[in-house]
């Protein structure tokens, strides 16, 4: 069972927050995380933000404040062996799951790095569909061969975007409820907090709507409590 699922169930919001742009300085991070980890269900590093300040750096934050879960969100799209190191290396800084894209396939691809997530205890996503316009020129229109590379691998979740909820609908239907499904684009990318949710998915990721406030704690509590409020009006429950 995923750590992750536990912190839902432990009551915190369905948020993952999302630490992408290095504005974000290290001392700032090492605020959000504290401020805000016994609110929100995590949080997602992307790769600007750990290229800019390193590993060794980060490690620091991560070892500072265990008792919450990271993600190293590089998007990783390459042979097994090369996501697998890569895997290896971000489990070492102390990150509880990684995200990979599902278009790479099975074989020699993300069945290894599946293999290699089992024995570090590492969490695997997988990109099902993006947040952005062209997503649809690609990735969607072979969405449901990714879905059966999904059901292949069994990870411990997918990526689905809250701006497109009909794309939500889609892969809830298709892969029940054994996957969780985290949603990113609420807030700065347009979607608003609790329509990812209605649609399907288990948390949806925020990023600039939190990390650019100057009270981490108050913008998590007033996106959780518009998540609320949405699934109230919308009676998704």
């Amino acid at each position: 069972m995923s750590r992750l699922l536990d912190l839902i169930r432990s009551g915190r919001g369905r948020v993952i927050v999302a630490v992408d742009d290095p504005l974000i300085t290290l001392s700032r991070f090492k605020e959000l995380v504290m401020k805000t980890k016994d609110v929100v269900s995590g949080f997602k590093l992307g790769l600007p933000y750990i290229l800019s300040y390193g590993l060794d750096s980060i490690r620091s934050v991560i070892t500072d404040f265990r008792d919450t879960y990271y993600i190293a969100d590089l998007k990783l799209a390459d042979i097994d062996v090369v996501m697998s190191l890569t895997t290896k290396v971000v489990c070492r800084v102390g990150f509880n799951g990684v995200i990979a894209h599902g278009f790479v396939g099975l074989k020699g691809g993300l069945d290894g790095l599946k293999s290699v997530c089992d024995e570090l205890g590492v969490d695997l996503y997988i990109v099902t569909s993006m947040s952005h316009l062209g997503s649809t020129e690609i990735y969607d229109l072979v969405i449901d061969k990714v879905l059966s590379v999904v059901e292949g691998l069994r990870p411990t979740g997918v990526i689905a975007p809250a701006t497109r909820p009909e794309v939500i609908r889609r892969v809830r239907s298709y892969l029940g409820r054994t996957y969780l499904i985290l949603s990113p684009g609420v807030g700065a990318q347009g979607a608003s907090p609790g329509s990812a949710i209605c649609a399907g998915a288990d948390l949806e990721i925020v990023g600039r709507a939190i990390t650019s406030s100057q009270d981490f704690v108050k913008a998590s509590e007033e996106v959780i409590k518009s998540q609320l409020k949405y699934l109230e009006v919308s009676r998704c429950y």
